[in-house]
């Protein structure tokens, strides 16, 4: 072996070493790479975990106060029915028995409209004088109810 051959050896030799050398450096890149994946992957699992726990608690935060809010209005319309009904109880008592008493004051014929007649513009029938004959009756048969008899309409019910 000459000099020059030896020479290419160690050359050959101290290559393989550097390749082998940069083989291992290459391998522990990797493991680290994947490592750093796993933790990064780890990482982003964990932060969106926590995103969705603050939104679970913010939802039942609201829906519990959703709840109270529907209690208190389900309350205040369950007493608000029991009023209704109280009156309700009352008003059929006071049809079904009639209101014997009763006797409208002149304010009351003052607030009632009355129906006034269409502007004069020629010739009447007497369909239209009869209508309006019909509603002035109607409108104002009310105020004048006294006790259980209407004034000037038959016979009276009470014995006054």
């Amino acid at each position: 072996m000459s000099k020059e051959e030896l020479k290419q050896m160690w050359a050959r030799k101290s290559l393989r070493e550097m390749l082998s050398a940069v083989e291992e450096r290459v391998g522990k890149l990797e493991e680290s790479m994947e490592d750093a994946k796993e933790d990064s992957v780890q990482e982003l699992l964990d932060s969106q975990r926590k995103k969705l726990m603050k939104r679970t608690d913010a939802f039942e935060t609201m829906m519990m106060a959703l709840k109270e809010e529907t209690m208190a209005t389900m309350k205040a319309l369950s007493a608000r029915i029991e009023e209704l009904g109280g009156e309700l109880a009352l008003c059929r008592a006071t049809v079904g028995k009639g209101v014997p008493s009763a006797v409208l004051s002149n304010k009351d014929v003052l607030k009632k409209d009355v129906p006034k007649p269409k502007e004069f513009v020629g010739t009447r029938s007497a369909y239209d004088v009869d209508n309006f004959l019909w509603r002035m009756e109607t409108t104002s048969a009310g105020p004048q109810i006294k006790g259980n008899m209407r004034l000037g309409r038959g016979k009276s019910s009470n014995a006054s």
